[in-house]
Parts: structure tokens; sequence; C-alpha cells
């Protein structure tokens, strides 16, 4: 990746739905070469997807938590797909260190929860932690510093 599709990327990062045409436009490039480029980054990986960014508590899951799930072996979470169908769950990792995984939840309610808890009890220990406020909802990938 060279300067060019960095830049790129920051002008997609802060608004992904500009058309080529303004992205040419704010990168001094023309619109077939900014659709080449973009195309590229895209089929390479770099680029994985376009979203809507949602926040869960206006969208009625208020309750957030992180979760740290301590299952091995073959009762695993890890090891069950349908989890990731789970609509609790708005993130999963795969860890080292104390535990398996880290997902974030969110839920309409505390009883909603609770019964998540349960349900995630199944798999091992979990231990989770409320979100109380996100003073960073998200952030750019920007280029490495050279």
């Amino acid at each position: 990746m060279d300067r060019m599709d960095w830049r790129l990327l920051q002008e997609l990062q802060e608004d992904a739905r500009l058309s080529f045409n303004e992205l040419s436009r704010r990168v001094h490039l023309s619109a077939p070469t900014v659709a080449e480029r973009v195309r590229r980054l895209e089929s390479s990986g770099v680029i994985s997807g376009y979203h809507a960014h949602v926040d869960p508590e206006r969208a009625g899951r208020p309750v957030q938590a992180v979760v740290v799930m301590d299952c091995y072996g073959p009762s695993c979470l890890l090891r069950d797909p349908e989890v990731l169908g789970w609509p609790q769950i708005r993130q999963l990792f795969r860890i080292t260190g104390d535990g398996c995984s880290v997902l974030i939840a969110a839920v309409p309610s505390i009883a909603e929860f609770e019964s998540f808890i349960d349900r995630l009890a199944r798999y091992g220990r979990p231990s989770s932690s409320m979100v109380l406020s996100q003073p960073l909802d998200w952030s750019a990938v920007v280029e490495p510093e050279a």
C-alpha cells in the first residue's frame, strides 16, 4: 500500500458513502483511477466492507457489557458456529491470557443480560463488566509512522 491508498482509506473511513467522483476530487486523482484503487483494496481484503454505525442504546440495546469467557476444549464457545449468530453479541475475539475469548454484548435490559449470561455459562465460566460509557466509539486505521 502506498501513501495514496492510505489517503483513500482515510477518506472512506470518514465517509464510506462518497462517490468515486467526490473521492477523486478530494485526493486529486481521476475517478477511474480512484475506482481501480478502491476495487483493488476491496479485492485484497484491506477494505472488508461498508457498514452503518448503529448506536446500540438508541437501537433499543442500552445494556452493554464486556464478557471474558473461560472455556477450553470441546465445549468451548468458539467451537459452536451458532454463537456467531446470537443477536446479543456485537463483537467476539479469541484471546491469549486469562480466558479464551472476549465478547462485547448489547441487550435491551438487565433481565435479558442475566439470561444471556446463563446461556453463556453452558460453555464455561463467563466474567462480565458492564459498560458505563464509551469515550472512544470507533477509531480509524491510520497509516503507520515511518
